[in-house]
Order: structure tokens, then C-alpha cells, then sequence
């Protein structure tokens, strides 16, 4: 079978692997990886299959409850032969891996979670971080699981807005209300 993108060969496949995973600030379940380095329509699923477990197997990347990331060792040879894929290739990596590149920031800024409590309610914890100190940092009571559920949901969606209305709520002056 003729495959028609530009990487054929293993190395470059392992390459192609590793420079998919620099481009994500976290680690990514092994479907999802697979969809994004077949952003090149040479690779075949066996060469690929293979290129990944010699990636894991040298210590290139690490394989974690069917989650994959790059390891600085990875990191350290992409960087010296990535310029090696053609350019319409890394081109194509980066367009399909930043919008999940994104999502993942945002994720690991916002947390949602909850507890129960011994008396039975629930507490639940939500916030928002730059990355190196707590925006927002709240713990709410909800009366049942499933509503501590819903609130998680509803700030992990919108908890950009939430957090502008709280400081525009608090900052607001009682003349200009």
C-alpha cells in the first residue's frame, strides 16, 4: 500500500512523536496521540505502534496509565533534529496539537472538585490560577453530590466569567450601583 505524506521512515516518525508531545504542557492518553501525529498520511499504525514503544523503551517518553509524555531526554533530541521534518509537516502538528494545547492549559488553571463531609453534605472547592499564585480560591456547601457535580461543571465552563463578575461584584462602589 502507497502511503503519500512526507514520513515514511522510523526515525522520522519518532521524531514526528516526539515533537507532537513538546507541543502539549501535558500528558495525552494514547488515542489521542495517535490521531495527532497521523496529522501526516504516511505513517502507518504498525511503524507507529512500533516508533512508540521504542520511544517508551529508551526513555524518550513515558508511558503512564495509557497516558504519554515527553521526557527532557525526548525534549533534549527533538530540539537538536526536530528542523528535520519537513516544514508543512511541523506546520500541521502544531495547527492540530494547539487547540488541544489549550484546553490542557486551561484545565491545569482551574480547579473543581468536592469532598464529602462527615454530616453529609458536600464541600465543594473551586479556583482559578495563573499558573503561579491562587486568583480565585472558594469552597462552597451543596446539599448533594449531584449538585456539587453541577457546580463543578458549570465553573470548569465558565469560570473566566465568574471570576471577572466576583471581582467586578467586590470592587463595584455602592455610588455606581
Amino acid at each position: 500500500m502507497d502511503h503519500f505524506g512526507f514520513i515514511h521512515e522510523k526515525m522520522d516518525i519518532k521524531i514526528l512523536i516526539l515533537y507532537v508531545l513538546e507541543q502539549l504542557p501535558a500528558p495525552v492518553d494514547a488515542l489521542t496521540l495517535s490521531e495527532l501525529v497521523f496529522c501526516d498520511d504516511g505513517i502507518g499504525y504498525f511503524d507507529y505502534s512500533d516508533c512508540l514503544a521504542e520511544l517508551t523503551e529508551t526513555g524518550q517518553i513515558t508511558e503512564e496509565n495509557n497516558a504519554y509524555a515527553i521526557t527532557e531526554a525526548g525534549r533534549q533530541n527533538v530540539d537538536a533534529v526536530g528542523d528535520s521534518i519537513p516544514y508543512s509537516v511541523r506546520a500541521k502538528a502544531r495547527r492540530v496539537t494547539e487547540p488541544l494545547a489549550e484546553r490542557m492549559r486551561r484545565a491545569a488553571m482551574i480547579k473543581a472538585q468536592h469532598h464529602a463531609q462527615a454530616d453529609g453534605t458536600i464541600l465543594v472547592e473551586l479556583g482559578v490560577t495563573d499558573g503561579v499564585s491562587d486568583l480565585l480560591d472558594m469552597t462552597i456547601m451543596s446539599p448533594t453530590e449531584e449538585l456539587a457535580e453541577t457546580m463543578e461543571q458549570t465553573f470548569r465552563t465558565h469560570a473566566e466569567r465568574i471570576y471577572h463578575d466576583v471581582i467586578r461584584i467586590l470592587t463595584e462602589s455602592e455610588a455606581s450601583k
